[in-house]
This record gives C-alpha cells, sequence and structure tokens, in this order.
C-alpha cells in the first residue's frame, strides 16, 4: 500500500484533481481563511489545540505530543465514521494542516491505510497563502475589467446582479468584501471576513473566471468597507473603461 502523495501547489487545476480539500486546522484557524472549497475536519480543536500549545511550553514535548496524539487519534476516527463514512473505495483527498507538519500527516497516514489515495499539501496553508500573495500583490492582473460607474441609487447593484444570467462575467467585490460600499456601509450585524479570507474570496471568484472575457466590475474606491483591493485588482479597475448609469430624476 503507497503512502500520502506530496503536492508541491494549491492552485485552481492542483486542487481539481482530488475530490476533496481537507483542512484539518482546528476551527479557529479555519475561520480566518482556508483554501477556497476546503472542508473542515479538525484534527485538533480550539480548546484543544490550546491545551497541547500550553503543555509543550509548561510541561515538556513528550506529554505534548501524548495528549495531542490522543486527541488527534480519536477526532480522526469521529472523521472517519462521520464525514468521510460514505466515501467510496476511490477517494482521493488534498489533506493539508498550518504547515505540512503533523496534524496534516496523521490524517493522510490514517486515510492511505484505509486505501484512500491521499495527498499532502507540502507546506501546508503557508503554502497556499504565498500562492495568494503571488497571484494577488505580485503579478499583473492577468484579466480585462469594465467598471460600472454612477452615482448611489443608479442601480448599478441590480445590473450587476442581472448580468450573469445575460452570460456576463462580473466580480462582485461588495458580495465577497459583505459590504454595501462607502455610503451605505455594513450589513447589519455582518462582520466582515478577515483582510485574508476577502483576498481568499477574490482568488476563487477570479480562478472561476474566463481570462478571455471581459469582467464586469462596480467601481469602488482602493478599500470595501475595512478591506483592501489587492493591486491585481485596483490595478485592473484603474486601467478599465468604465460605464456610467445614470438614474432619472
Amino acid at each position: 500500500m503507497s503512502g500520502p502523495e506530496t503536492v508541491a501547489a494549491a492552485d485552481a487545476a492542483t486542487r481539481a484533481r482530488f475530490d476533496m480539500v481537507i483542512d484539518v486546522r482546528s476551527p479557529g484557524e479555519f475561520a480566518e481563511d482556508h483554501v477556497p472549497g476546503a472542508v473542515n475536519l479538525p484534527v485538533l480543536d480550539n480548546a484543544e489545540r490550546a491545551e497541547v500549545g500550553t503543555l509543550y511550553v509548561q510541561k515538556s514535548r513528550f506529554l505534548a505530543r501524548k495528549v495531542g496524539g490522543a486527541y488527534v487519534a480519536r477526532n480522526i476516527s469521529g472523521h472517519l465514521l462521520g464525514a468521510l463514512a460514505d466515501q467510496p473505495g476511490g477517494f482521493r483527498p488534498l489533506v493539508y494542516c498550518w504547515r505540512g507538519g503533523m496534524r496534516s500527516g496523521a490524517m493522510a497516514h490514517i486515510l492511505s491505510q484505509v486505501g484512500w489515495r491521499v495527498g499532502v499539501l507540502a507546506g501546508g496553508y503557508r503554502t497556499y497563502r504565498r500562492e495568494v500573495t503571488t497571484r494577488l500583490y505580485d503579478s499583473p492582473p492577468g484579466f480585462r475589467a469594465v467598471v460600472l460607474d454612477g452615482p448611489t441609487g443608479s442601480g448599478k447593484t441590480e445590473v450587476l446582479r442581472r448580468l450573469p444570467a445575460l452570460g456576463v462575467q462580473v466580480l462582485d467585490l461588495e458580495g465577497l468584501a459583505e459590504h454595501r460600499g462607502s455610503l451605505l456601509g455594513a450589513l447589519p450585524g455582518q462582520p466582515q471576513p478577515a483582510q485574508k479570507m476577502f483576498e481568499s474570496r477574490l482568488l476563487g471568484a477570479l480562478e472561476a473566471l474566463d481570462p478571455a472575457r471581459p469582467v464586469v466590475i462596480e467601481a469602488e474606491s482602493s478599500k470595501v468597507g475595512e478591506r483592501m483591493l489587492p493591486p491585481a485588482v485596483w490595478t485592473a479597475m484603474s486601467q478599465a473603461p468604465s460605464i456610467r448609469l445614470e438614474a432619472a430624476p
């Protein structure tokens, strides 16, 4: 029986080779940001992770690993009997943790022993995050934007919402940032995603676009609420032609 496959990248094409992307980090880590489409099957929950970390610092590495190992074994067993119970013999998951270490290694080892063809993301979430930074901060836009402009109340958001039904590609920045723009402000009772999560949502949306076709984006400043537009998106918008809407008085 072969062991897990080491996977070097977390781009959309690589992820598409697998049936499921499994994030084994704690729910708190997952909530801050994660690979688009990933499912959170933690091998340590928030409290367990904090406890093991405290044991490591205040007691000993051996005790931390022993207690952590017990939690990990129990939690992986729960996932096998729960979220993964109905997966067939040909199931192929991609597993990652924070930096591709013990947590993903433990999950990948058990899943491969079941007989599944498991991939482990080398470098874990940090590898994925480097890809986000490269794509959104260090590379040219990679898509052609058309900016939909006009005063508040001119119907920009409604037009943007209807365009996909007409076969037009759109990038809904306010939807991704969970914000209604500078004048209308935040959604009631709805905090914005963390900057990293916003960037992951952006990257996921960009990966789904056809780069040969233009993308309509509603005019925004360099920030949507408290979330900053990465250079790749802001540059595309700054260089884009615009369509201006006017509402009749």
